[in-house]
């Protein structure tokens, strides 16, 4: 639960960094985030994965790059959705839902499963080379 709740924390921050990154995209406090952050994932977690298979054949002709519109879809309702999160265009939410989505990767891969911030400890052997 506590991992829960610390990556939708990150994930709300990611937003927050993606609109202060992007002028097209504009979140207007810290209440807006988290809503949008939450409704974000229910939206990924329940509708794209519909939306993925019904475009599964132009998804395999744009070879996967289609996915980058169903993940600017995806925060294009959101957007439309909540109150202080606004999307400029359809191109802006293209590349938000990019930006959000390296943040908010790059951010939970330092999260273990039980809601720890982990940190990959390096140690050097004697024959020079370094293991985790």
């Amino acid at each position: 639960m506590r991992g829960l709740l610390l990556r939708w924390l990150v994930n709300a921050l990611a937003l927050l960094l993606t609109a202060a990154l992007l002028p097209g995209i504009h979140v207007r406090g810290i209440f807006p985030a988290l809503v949008g952050a939450l409704l974000l994932g229910v939206l990924n977690a329940v509708i794209r994965p519909v939306l993925f298979i019904l475009t599964l054949p132009i998804n395999i002709l744009t070879l996967g790059l289609f996915t980058l519109v169903i993940n600017g879809l995806m925060l294009e309702i959101v957007a439309a959705t909540i109150k202080g999160l606004d999307v400029d265009s359809f191109g802006w939410a293209i590349l938000g839902a990019v930006v959000l989505g390296l943040i908010s990767w790059a951010a939970n891969a330092l999260i273990g499963g039980r809601g720890t911030i982990e940190v990959i400890e390096l140690r050097r052997r004697k024959d020079g080379t370094w293991v985790p």
